[in-house]
C-alpha cells in the first residue's frame, strides 16, 4: 500500500496473480483425472470383452468350431389347432397366437414371442441368437411341429456379441454407453497426454506413430 493507496493488480506479485491461474488449472486437472478413471472403470470389462473378440473374429477362419444340430418334433394340442388353421389371408409376419405361443415356448425352451411368417400351409418361426440359431415350424393343418436348434460354441457367442447380432435392445443400449464411455476416456486421455506433454518430450511422437502406423497400413496394403 502507498500512502494508505489501495493496492491494484497491477502492484500484486506475479505469483499472486498467477495463483488463481494455477487454482483453475488444478481444478480441471483434478476434473480430468475423476473422468477419466470413472470412464476407464465402466468401460473396463467391455474392453477386455472387445478386445478378445476382437483377436477371435480376425482369426475366425482358423478357430474351429463344430456346430451343434439338434432336431425335434412334436404336436400341436387339438384344442390350440383352431387358433392356427388354414384361411384365406395372405401371407403375413406376425406373433403367434398367445395360447400357441406359451405352448411352444414350454415345449422347446424357446422365446417364441416375436414374429412369425404364416404362409397358406405353414407358420414358420425364426429364433435367431447369439453363438446359434434355431426355427420352429408348425403345419397348420395337422399341428405337426418341426424344429431346429443349432449351438455354434461360447467363441461363437460372444463374436455375436461383438457384433450386437441378435442380442437384443438391452445389448444395444449396453454397446452405447461402453462407446460413449470409451470416448470420454479417449478424449480425457489426450487432454491429460497435452497438460503432461511438456514434461515428457516423447508424448506427441508417440502419438503420431499410433496414428501413422494405421494410415500406412490402410493406404499401402488395403486395395
Amino acid at each position: 500500500m502507498r500512502d494508505g493507496a489501495e493496492v491494484t493488480a497491477i502492484d500484486r506479485p506475479a505469483s499472486l496473480r498467477a495463483a488463481p491461474r494455477r487454482g483453475r488449472k488444478t481444478f480441471w486437472l483434478k476434473q480430468l483425472h475423476t473422468w477419466h478413471w470413472m470412464s476407464s472403470a465402466i468401460s473396463l470389462i467391455g474392453l477386455l470383452l472387445f478386445t478378445i473378440t476382437g483377436f477371435t473374429l480376425n482369426h475366425a477362419a482358423e478357430i474351429e468350431a463344430a456346430p451343434v444340430i439338434t432336431e425335434r418334433n412334436a404336436q400341436l394340442p387339438a384344442d390350440l389347432l383352431p387358433q392356427i388353421a388354414p384361411d384365406d389371408a395372405s401371407d403375413a409376419k406376425k406373433p403367434l397366437p398367445p395360447a400357441v405361443a406359451a405352448w411352444v415356448g414350454k415345449e422347446f425352451g424357446v422365446k417364441s414371442g416375436g414374429d412369425a411368417e404364416w404362409s397358406a400351409n405353414e407358420v414358420y418361426l425364426a429364433l435367431p441368437r447369439p453363438g446359434g440359431d434355431g426355427w420352429v415350424a408348425i403345419d397348420r393343418a395337422s399341428g405337426a411341429i418341426t424344429s431346429e436348434n443349432t449351438d455354434r460354441g461360447w467363441i461363437s457367442y460372444l463374436n455375436d456379441l461383438h457384433k450386437g447380432r441378435n442380442s437384443g435392445a438391452a445389448w444395444k443400449w449396453f454397446i452405447d454407453i461402453f462407446a460413449a464411455a470409451c470416448l470420454v476416456f479417449a478424449i480425457t486421455g489426450l487432454v491429460l497426454l497435452q497438460l503432461h506433454a511438456a514434461k515428457r518430450r516423447s508424448t506427441w511422437p508417440i502419438v503420431g506413430f499410433g496414428l501413422l502406423i494405421p494410415v500406412l497400413i490402410a493406404v499401402i496394403f488395403i486395395h
